[in-house]
């Protein structure tokens, strides 16, 4: 048995298992959906699979596992106000009819709500659509069915938004081509990929798996569905919105055209979402690269590159997934790039701002989950210097801050007793007219680093070290 065959054969089976599912089985808080089971079974899968896709993405436990999903995310309300807290009596009321109008293709999508979140690029702004809660639930059903239908399909140099695989696989991928010689790179750009993006050409990649006319039509109306942005409705006939649970399985599907164009020409690269490197033994033949694959990008798949931001360089020259790379003894290793680390330093320095009115417990709260999470997604890069230096800075921001909220003398005072302070010692810092950067360092012997770690104030090379070890 072939490995389609053998897809095909577990398909049915989980279908078979759907249909003998008995309803009583289920929770009581994912019995949102409650309607009658498929009754129909196909005598060839294949045919069950494409031509009746919606009736899977309708089932119950799709459904339910969907509305879970959309729940654990939370996230705002779309246009028509609906928060994700208002969601499950909503569903409980309108299950039945909704279901039927998608069933029969009167469902019409709302459009997406338009919020623009700031680009590293000064003066630049990554556009947003956010689809209404309901909408959600939708999606997140149809990419729950159609993800296990296209993993099969999708390369094994794509690494965005797919399981099990993440950006340290990507960069793990890219140190591997490096180590085996391919030291230039195409660092492709492509201009507003998700603004850009040509729908008709996008539903005909879909049409050649997906044989369900329904399912495709359905995706079509998401594309079309529109954007509200200062209150004005806008067309979208190019392009899908970016913030809904379909999107990035959109594209995928999208970019794995390029995947196996670059796969049969027999080029290294390494794909995460529309951030593509393509890996070159020479200067020459990563330009050679770059002007064959421009063609088929622009005239094939109807996308545009950024010829200002793609480039030709050095695998020491570029920036990929906030990382840049270097040879050392011959192999490849990770630095954090320095625009990563403005964008850290810049975020410390507005969670340790001394002027901002926040209480202690939020700002602890806040730096501790931020070094975490920042010194996680790092933490393949070599940074013992880097964290070493920043905690020192960081630590000396928060002792401005104490010190500026003692604001008082006698409270000063007391404060630096109540830290085994000798009483002269205590009467002359607390009476000292230095401004608070200055007296920062003063404080260093007195509100201690183990004190700040204390506080709450996680060391970023102390958890470094930690998670290197493990």
């Amino acid at each position: 048995m072939n490995v389609t065959e053998s897809r095909f054969k577990n398909r049915q089976l989980q279908i078979e298992d759907y249909l003998q599912r008995v309803s009583a089985e289920q929770k009581e808080y994912a019995e949102v959906f409650d309607y009658s089971k498929i009754t129909e079974k196909s005598g060839v899968i294949t045919d069950y699979w494409t031509n009746n896709l919606l009736e899977l993405i309708l089932r119950k436990d799709n459904l339910n596992n969907a509305y879970k999903q959309v729940k654990k995310n939370k996230g705002k309300g779309g246009i028509d106000g609906m928060q994700v807290d208002e969601l499950l009596p909503f569903l409980k009321e309108n299950q039945e009819s909704l279901i039927q109008e998608i069933r029969e293709g009167r469902y019409k999508p709302n459009p997406v709500r338009r919020v623009e979140i700031p680009k590293e690029t000064k003066g630049e702004f990554r556009k947003l659509g956010v689809p209404t809660v309901v909408d959600r639930v939708i999606q997140q059903a149809i990419a729950q069915e159609l993800s296990p239908i296209y993993e099969e399909q999708f390369s094994e140099n794509s690494f965005g938004f797919r399981t099990k695989r993440g950006a340290h696989d990507a960069l793990r991928q890219c140190q591997k081509n490096v180590n085996d010689g391919y030291v230039y790179v195409v660092d492709m750009d492509l201009e507003k990929f998700f603004d850009t993006v040509c729908q008709s050409k996008l539903i005909e990649v879909l049409s050649r798996t997906i044989k369900d006319g329904r399912v495709i039509s359905l995706i079509h109306k998401y594309l079309n569905a529109g954007v509200i942005a200062d209150g004005m409705f806008v067309r979208t006939e190019v392009g899908m919105p970016q913030g809904g649970p379909l999107s990035p399985l959109l594209s995928n599907i999208m970019l794995n055209e390029l995947d196996k164009e670059l796969e049969r020409r027999g080029h290294r690269f390494v794909r995460y979402a529309d951030d593509c490197m393509i890996f070159c033994k020479s200067k020459k033949s990563a330009e050679r690269t770059l002007k064959n694959i421009t063609p088929f990008i622009e005239r094939k798949l109807f996308l545009k590159v950024n010829r200002r931001k793609t480039e030709v360089a050095y695998i020491s020259k570029v920036k990929y997934l906030g990382y840049t790379f270097y040879r050392y003894k011959g192999k490849c290793r990770f630095r954090v790039h320095p625009k990563s680390v403005a964008k850290m330093k810049n975020r410390i320095r507005e969670l340790t701002d001394r002027n901002k009115g926040i209480s202690n417990e939020i700002r602890e709260k806040k730096y501790q989950e931020y070094v975490r999470g920042w010194v996680e997604y790092f933490r393949l890069a070599d940074m013992k210097g880097l964290l070493k230096t920043t905690d020192e800075w960081a630590r000396r921001r928060i002792r401005a801050v104490y010190w500026k909220q003692w604001k008082k003398i006698k409270t000063k005072y007391r404060m630096l007793r109540a830290l085994k302070l000798e009483h002269w010692k205590a009467m002359e810092l607390a009476m000292s007219r230095k401004k608070y950067w200055r007296m920062s360092i003063v404080l260093g012997m007195v509100i201690t680093n183990k004190i700040i770690a204390k506080l709450g104030y996680i060391s970023m090379l102390d958890y470094y070290l930690t998670v290197c070890e493990n």
